[in-house]
């Protein structure tokens, strides 16, 4: 009786005590050591047992649970540590191989997880065999009574192998696995039984240790160690890959798709975090936060390899031309940092000590014998900063990141109002027809190419980046013919830039702006989508105030002629002065129309564009991480999109109006100077002072006074209303258009 006991206690069965499945797998039934678990103890005692008491049977029948709980334990824990669907093709091709795992690895859900989990359970059922081993000796070395010194021996286990069960029947019921797994042992290591807690938490600790390896493979060597799909850190495009498809297949992708836009592919949309798999104790700040740093590293240590050689080739024109860079950040470091690009490398990028330290860090939380969160969130944020940090000293330092923001200001925001007069005054004639729908690019390569042959210096190494664009036609304008090896972003097929009320085909004109690697890591689609659409709006509204400067110039210019030319031939000019007088109201039209677009020019220049690159400015200067810097620049381009109206629909709507409006004003009385057709002019001017009206009331309204705009709105209402003059003429009490005026015929 004694040995039966024991071995029950240990899983075996016999005759006087019975497995209730095992006697219906003899009665013909099916069973299956891996079916699942069953709810309640299938233990019994055989009920043809009569030489025990009832009390001794409840006593035995309570012992023997602890047996079943065993079983089930010990079950759980070989088949969550079972190898063989991994030694079992360890003979066979490699591709038949990854397939073969594939197959099986769907089959069996393996998880490293549970195996790490069934580790500890082990060692929890190693010290169940020793007491049961040690309870076997007491009784043959000594006399003492059998049920009572096992329960003695035992009376640990009854705390601990139920709620155990619970957690085992938990996991195969609810196929748990990953961060979920994680987070039903966190739940249960609350509880008021020390020796119970003790056990999760160990459970707990072997589950973070796989936790930590996976994060010293992200964050240390940016690989993502995940083999059956349980860490919180995912690829993309792991759900929608087809599982069936052959490792050749798989393959053949990754050798079409080159290092360069596997980097960029990976930094922008190759990772994200599963929710599912994220544990609830760790925040989804910390997540992003471990998200960011394995992406950094990956950036840091797979250096493109365009970057490499662009960087040899033009280290020793870098070194003769370091003292001429400019930039409110390049003060602060010295030219020995500079020296590093002639030979970059991944280890250069992120130095081995580096590396050594985030390890180290890793390592401390791995060996600590409990999950502390406040350790963990600081670990995790001191990795994150490193990373950060060297990415900062990639795109800032080395990259020279202050000089593509001064290009995309010179060219985006028109910084360089010299090239682009003279691109206008070039292409004014051009932009008076149609564009042409087989040459309409093309033909605009000229005045921009003599634009930028008179206003461009040869040291403006950034003008080569800058291409003029039709998107309506599709074909680019190059700023400049040489062939470099870069990656383009292509915008203007994806914004709808262009307003409903554009005054020709040449509204459509943009700009391209082509970016190396690490730069497209900062400046992605949607940052240059936000640049363009700035450009478009300020290059018409830059076209309007020059088409109003031109029309009274040209007018004033052919007057003068005709002057001069009546006074030569002695004619009397009362007919042309008269005629000069009757068209004045209309030349009065024209100065409010100039009025407002160049104030409207010169706030959006200097209220919002340059105020807001000095905040950048010493925004960058003080910050020296990478996250803080793709913010800081967010915001910059909100502010200028913001202050600008342009998120504004009303607003933009009118203010493309009225540069139609002047547009079509000034073409008018160009072209029937000799015989203005007033009517037009009339109507034109009516709906200018329609339009401004409109646009005055908009901007004074009570809505728009308490948004978060009203500073930059109270500036450009002072600039058009200084003396009220302009809300007078707004609200039609100096309504010129109303007079009507006689003019000769």
């Amino acid at each position: 009786m004694l040995h039966e006991l024991l071995l029950a206690l240990l899983g075996f069965t016999g005759d006087l005590i019975v497995d209730e499945r095992e006697q219906r797998k003899t009665l013909g039934l099916a069973f299956n050591s891996d079916s699942p678990l069953s709810d309640e103890c299938t233990f019994k005692l055989a009920p043809d047992i009569s030489f025990i008491e009832p009390s001794e049977r409840d006593l035995i029948e309570r012992l023997i649970k602890l047996g079943f709980y065993y079983r089930e334990l010990d079950r759980f824990a070989k088949k969550s540590r079972n190898l063989s669907w991994i030694r079992s093709v360890t003979g066979v091709h490699p591709l038949e191989r990854a397939d073969e795992l594939s197959k099986q690895g769907r089959e069996k859900k393996p998880s490293v997880y549970r195996r790490a989990i069934a580790n500890g359970i082990g060692e929890i059922l190693s010290v169940y065999r020793s007491a049961v081993l040690h309870i076997e000796q007491k009784l043959l070395a000594e006399t003492t009574p059998i049920l009572a010194t096992v329960t003695q021996g035992l009376n640990k286990f009854f705390v601990l192998f139920p709620p155990l069960y619970e957690v085992i029947l938990e996991i195969e019921r609810d196929d748990i696995r990953g961060g979920q797994l994680l987070n039903v042992l966190n739940k249960r290591c609350h509880c008021g039984v020390p020796e119970l807690r003790t056990c999760l938490q160990r459970l707990l600790w072997h589950g973070h240790q796989v936790m930590y390896n996976q994060l010293a493979a992200w964050m240390v060597y940016g690989i993502l160690q995940d083999p059956h799909g349980e860490f919180f850190i995912k690829r993309q495009e792991d759900g929608d890959l087809d599982h069936r498809s052959s490792q050749e297949e798989i393959s053949e992708k990754l050798a079409r798709t080159s290092v360069h836009e596997t980097s960029l592919t990976d930094w922008h949309s190759g990772f994200h975090i599963s929710l599912d798999m994220l544990p609830d104790y760790i925040s989804m700040r910390l997540g992003e936060s471990i998200l960011f740093a394995g992406k950094a590293i990956r950036v840091l240590r797979n250096p493109s390899p365009a970057f490499q050689f662009q960087k040899d080739k033009s280290f020793q024109q870098t070194m003769r031309g370091s003292q001429r860079i400019q930039g409110f950040m390049h003060s602060d470091f010295p030219e020995t940092e500079t020296e590093l690009d002639a030979d970059l490398t991944g280890a250069e990028l992120l130095p081995q000590s580096e590396a050594d330290k985030i390890e180290a860090m890793l390592k401390e939380l791995k060996e600590s014998s409990e999950f502390h969160k406040r350790s963990f969130e600081c670990t995790v944020d001191s990795v994150r900063a490193i990373a950060a940090s060297h990415l900062w000293q990639l795109v800032v330092v080395r990259a020279d990141l202050s000089g593509h923001l001064k290009a995309l200001k010179d060219y985006f925001l028109l910084e360089k109002g010299d090239f682009f007069q003279c691109f206008l005054e070039e292409s004014r004639q051009l932009m008076r027809l149609p564009p042409r729908q087989s040459t309409g690019e093309s033909d605009l390569m000229v005045p921009f190419q003599l634009a930028a042959t008179k206003t461009i210096a040869e040291e403006d190494k950034y003008f080569s980046r800058v291409s003029l664009r039709m998107p309506s036609f599709g074909v680019t304008v190059r700023s400049s013919q040489a062939d470099m090896a870069r990656s383009k972003i292509s915008l203007a097929g994806k914004a709808n830039l262009t307003s409903d009320t554009s005054v020709d085909g040449w509204d459509a004109i943009a700009l391209e702006y082509s970016v190396d690697w690490p730069m497209q890591l900062f400046f992605t689609q949607e940052v240059l989508s936000k640049y363009l659409k700035v450009f478009q709006y300020l290059i018409r509204l830059k076209r309007t105030q020059m088409e109003l400067e031109k029309s009274w110039a040209s007018v004033m210019h052919q007057d003068h002629i005709e002057s001069a030319q009546h006074r030569k031939d002695g004619i009397n000019g009362s007919t042309s002065q008269q005629r000069r007088q009757g068209i004045r109201p209309m030349w009065r039209v024209r100065e409010h129309m100039a009025f407002l677009i160049r104030n409207l020019q010169f706030y959006i220049q200097v209220d919002v564009i340059e105020s807001q690159w000095k905040v950048l400015q010493t925004h960058i200067h003080d910050s020296q991480d990478f996250t803080e810097l793709v913010g800081f620049h967010q915001e910059y381009l909100s502010a200028l999109i913001s202050q600008s109206f342009l998120d504004i629909g009303s607003v933009s709507r009118i203010l493309d109006s009225i540069m139609k409006l002047c547009l079509q004003f000034c073409w008018n009385i160009e072209s029937q100077e000799s015989n203005p057709n007033t009517s037009e002019l009339e109507n034109i001017a009516e709906e200018f002072n329609k339009k401004s009206n409109s646009l005055y009331t908009i901007l004074r309204s009570s809505k728009l006074a308490g948004s978060q705009r009203a500073p930059f709105l109270r500036r450009f209402l002072l600039r058009l209303n200084f003396n009220s003059f302009y809300e007078a003429t707004a609200r039609g009490v100096l309504n010129v258009v109303r007079q009507r005026p006689a003019l000769p015929l």
